[in-house]
């Protein structure tokens, strides 16, 4: 269902010249078919039809978008230097032990050796032993099963992101 009246950060974000937006959604996912596809159903009417064509446009990737997807998230435990969104989205390992840290390290490259890309999670919430927990309990996935995880991974990241941005285009609008 569909609001009568957008929400001003959406609002702004339809009206941002197409270069900008585009940009501003490779922030949000470092697919370019993903963005490009955002892109072109602009304007969206309210969040939820943002957030479908979202999670339309990520159940569509093909594999190699999936994979430029990935590669522009960091290891778990390794966020990217300088990055305020990893190291907000990867918090939960911000306290770990250095052992946990080291069997994170670990674990990451075993999967990135079986599965050819980064273990991606939704790690927003979740505490660096869930974290192993989860990366433990996936490396052992069949191929097919570990990218359809990944997609919906990666489709509640995109929604989390999509919403920060909406909600920081709507802070830009207050200031």
């Amino acid at each position: 269902m569909t609001s009568t009246s957008t929400p001003p950060g959406l609002a702004r974000f339809n009206t941002l010249e197409e270069s900008a937006a585009f940009a501003a959604l490779l922030e949000v996912c470092a697919s370019t078919a993903w963005a490009r596809r955002l892109l072109a159903a602009r304007p969206y009417a309210g969040s939820e039809d943002l957030y479908a064509a979202s999670d339309s446009a990520t159940a569509e990737l093909a594999a190699d978008d999936l994979a430029e997807a990935m590669a522009g998230h960091p290891p778990i435990g390794r966020p990217k230097p300088g990055d305020p969104t990893s190291a907000r989205e990867q918090r939960g390992m911000a306290g770990a032990s250095e052992d946990l840290r080291a069997e994170m390290l670990d674990l990451n490259l075993a999967y990135q050796e079986r599965f050819g890309h980064v273990f991606l999670i939704c790690a927003t919430g979740r505490t660096g032993e869930q974290m192993r927990d989860a990366v433990k309990e996936r490396i052992g996935n069949a191929p097919e099963r570990e990218r359809e995880i990944v997609r919906t991974e990666l489709g509640k990241i995109n929604r989390i992101r999509l919403t920060k941005l909406v909600a920081e285009e709507a802070e830009e609008e207050k200031a």
